[in-house]
């Protein structure tokens, strides 16, 4: 027989269950009390009536158990309700004050289980990188140039994991979103500027995923352009209510969501036929030539590196995971860090299949200036057959119904960071959506329309990359998750390339208006 002769409870658990925070009680070893529950992303917690604690759920419980009296080691199990952690082993060895149990004592099974309950967040937010405005640029980007600009598509997919990587880290390292950090960070002027320019960057966002869902819903079912726009805004209203109920199966209908878009597009790819591998590897190379090149590097960018997100992607980490040590908190990084290179590195490969699909069918004499998506659809199903041209509409609707609900979410975040302000989901929709549905009655060239939504998705991104920037190498707010020294010149040089890109834009349209 063991005896716990003191054992402590933590003082959340106390106070919720209404017991002391010390006991002294007698313990088997089939029955031993822990000191303390460490919270997760899966709401670890510990039961516990008058004498006991008699479960422990989640997926990462850390477990302690203090001044066991014992001649020898004892191996204990804690009883855990059916179905979750079972088998977690508790060893107390005399002479040492507590013994933890950690991730590692599981199964290995359930390790993998645990480890792809991380995966999630990336995956969200990827999303927004293969929304519309992507097909519109991607396909005009390989219809008047071929290849050329593959270069860009890897580029802008490489800064976007290594964006979303700090943006995540942000949210994990200090439980707060990127907007409420700059709300504290700089003066009342400085949040104004960052708050309007990201509503307009959410309007132009909308205005993408809305106009491009609505076209997908029009190629497919035939619906009218405004009325599938209104669909569109029905059913990103329903997939945000999963959110509000519970934010694993919001992240598993946008997951599956882009799964549709990625196995669209890998069908697209073998029914294009064959690809030109080497005219390919030429275009990995940097460089711009040609008229209109400028345009479409910036507006892949723009298309790609999505300024919202970078919001928001702080917001999914935000309470999601806690972490007690600096060892659980690093395992957490590095979880996050595969989370972003799986989830975005997907994203980049559908953008690169984009560009192959249209550079392969499309880069031909008499045919390169096609771009405007309803003419993609119907040249798919004459060159490459029905079957493609409806896993284009197919992905086209899927990508713009999921990303017009994760732009909703990136919205409020916004909004109730930079300004403390919160407006009601309905709302909000309602007003983010308003440009696009005045586009789609007035049934305006939508392709055009998506391009230079792009672009002004692009001017957007210094003003979210910088304060990330800051943030993110500031030890006092990251603590031990602050950026080494070469992942902050990393995101410096994304940064110059970004801007730089954007002024030779700027350059180039003010003197064209001059002439």
């Amino acid at each position: 027989m063991a005896r716990l002769s003191r054992t402590l409870i933590s003082p959340k658990v106390a106070e919720q269950h209404g017991v002391g925070g010390h006991m002294d009680v007698a313990s088997t070893p089939e029955s031993v009390i822990p000191d303390s529950i460490s919270e997760n992303d899966s709401g670890a917690w510990a039961e516990g009536a008058e004498d006991r604690i008699s479960a422990i759920s989640g997926t990462h419980a850390e477990v302690a158990v203090v001044d066991l009296a014992y001649s020898g080691p004892v191996p204990c199990s804690l009883a855990l309700r059916p179905g979750e952690l079972r088998g977690l082993p508790v060893t107390a060895v005399p002479g040492r004050a507590r013994e933890r149990v950690t991730p590692s004592a599981l199964r290995p099974g359930r390790r993998y289980r645990a480890a792809l309950s991380l995966l999630g967040p990336a995956f969200v937010v990827s999303v927004a990188y293969v929304d519309p405005g992507n097909f519109a640029t991607n396909f005009a980007g390989g219809a008047e140039h071929g290849y050329a600009l593959a270069w860009v598509v890897v580029m802008a997919s490489v800064m976007a994991v290594l964006v979303q990587y700090l943006a995540a880290k942000v949210g994990l390292s200090t439980g707060r979103t990127l907007p409420e950090l700059c709300r504290d960070r700089f003066g009342r002027r400085a949040n104004a500027l960052l708050w309007v320019q990201a509503e307009v960057v959410a309007m132009a966002t909308d205005l993408a995923e809305f106009v491009g869902a609505a076209v997908g819903l029009n190629l497919v079912f035939g619906v009218p352009l405004l009325a599938a726009g209104l669909i569109t805004a029905v059913v990103a209203f329903v997939i945000l209510g999963l959110e509000q109920r519970c934010r694993r199966r919001f992240e598993l209908a946008i997951i599956a969501l882009l799964m549709l878009v990625g196995a669209g597009f890998g069908y697209l790819f073998l029914a294009a036929g064959e690809q030109r591998y080497g005219q390919l590897a030429a275009g990995l190379a940097p460089r711009l030539s040609g008229a209109g090149t400028l345009s479409l590097a910036v507006g892949i960018i723009g298309a790609t590196v999505m300024p919202h997100v970078v919001y928001l992607h702080s917001a999914l980490h935000k309470n999601r995971t806690r972490a007690t040590g600096r060892g659980q908190r690093r395992r957490l990084l590095t979880a996050n860090k595969w989370d972003c290179i799986v989830g975005l590195g997907a994203a980049g490969l559908v953008n690169l299949a984009m560009l192959c699909v249209a550079a392969a069918l499309f880069h031909k004499p008499g045919l390169a200036g096609i771009s405007d998506l309803g003419a993609v659809h119907s040249h798919l199903a004459t060159l490459a057959g029905g079957g493609a041209a409806l896993a284009f509409g197919v992905a086209l609707m899927a990508s713009g119904l999921s990303s017009s609900s994760v732009g909703t979410y990136a919205g409020q975040v916004i909004m109730a960071g930079f300004m403390n302000w919160h407006v009601p989901l309905a709302a909000r929709r309602l007003v983010t959506m308003l440009p696009s549905l005045i586009i789609l009655a007035l049934a305006v060239n939508t392709t055009q329309a998506l391009v230079y939504s792009q672009i002004v998705l692009s001017f957007g991104i210094p003003f979210a990359l910088i304060p990330l920037l800051l943030v993110s190498r500031d030890r006092a707010v990251m603590t031990d998750m602050a950026n080494r020294r070469l992942t902050s010149s990393l995101m410096l040089l994304t940064t110059i390339i970004i801007t730089a890109l954007n002024l030779c834009l700027l350059y180039g349209t003010i003197t064209s208006l001059i002439a």
